[in-house]
């Protein structure tokens, strides 16, 4: 995978955390966070942002529910997912914020 992939890749990873992190519950769906990631230049289909989601829980730094009878998959986020998102704690594969960001 080239350098360019494993940044953006990092990256979404990164917004979806701290997108997680802004909602008063902690959770969104992957469709919400789709267009989230679209705004912030990350324009990929659901099935990336499903994979990332996915990634994501089996690291912990979210859990994953599945509504609707599976169409509806809903991202929500864990303590150490927040201290990632806030760069207090580090996580491989997911891109460290910069200071005061």
């Amino acid at each position: 995978m080239s350098d360019l992939a494993t940044l953006q890749r990092e990256d979404r990873r990164l917004v979806i955390l701290r997108t997680l992190a802004e909602d008063t519950d902690y959770s969104l769906n992957t469709s919400i966070l789709q267009t989230v990631l679209t705004s912030y230049g990350h324009g990929v289909g659901r099935d990336v942002v499903d994979g990332d989601v996915q990634w994501l829980a089996e690291g912990g730094l979210v859990t994953v529910d599945q509504l609707a009878g599976g169409r509806v998959t809903v991202a929500t986020l864990t303590g150490h997912g927040l201290d990632v998102s806030q760069g207090v704690a580090r996580h491989p594969g997911v891109r460290r914020p910069r200071p005061g960001a």
